[in-house]
């Protein structure tokens, strides 16, 4: 059987994140972020789900998705109503998962070749 090495035609990939870390591509990273499968945008300033604003939206939607995976730390918590309206009004879609979760479902849209940004709250 012939195996192939297959390169991601994507720039960063989510090689695991929990609710307090995650791996993108061989870093480490101990804050919230924002990827993309071409961009990687540290130190994002949420810090929990309760602190999550629209304002904070906008470094996400400058970023143009179709699709926001959003990881909310070690549990799955909604944002508010207004959040969700806030990117569904604009036609973006908006899933809210736990960090692992979130990481795997990002790799499958990046994949894909999907429009998708990922937005990870970490808990310091």
């Amino acid at each position: 059987m012939q195996l192939n090495h297959e390169v991601p035609d994507y720039a960063f990939t989510l090689r695991g994140a929990d609710g307090n870390s995650a791996r993108v591509n061989d870093r480490e990273l101990a804050r919230s972020f924002i990827v993309t499968p071409q961009a990687l945008i540290e130190d994002w300033p949420v810090r929990s789900i309760a602190g999550l604003e629209i304002g904070h939206l906008e470094q996400i939607l400058a970023l143009e998705p179709v699709l926001i995976v959003l990881g909310t730390g070690a549990r799955q918590v909604f944002p508010s109503q207004q959040l969700m309206a806030a990117c569904l009004s604009r036609g973006i879609g908006l899933e809210v998962m736990n960090n692992p979760a979130a990481a795997r479902t990002f790799n499958i849209l990046a994949g894909e070749g999907r429009k998708v940004a990922a937005a990870f709250i970490l808990e310091e």
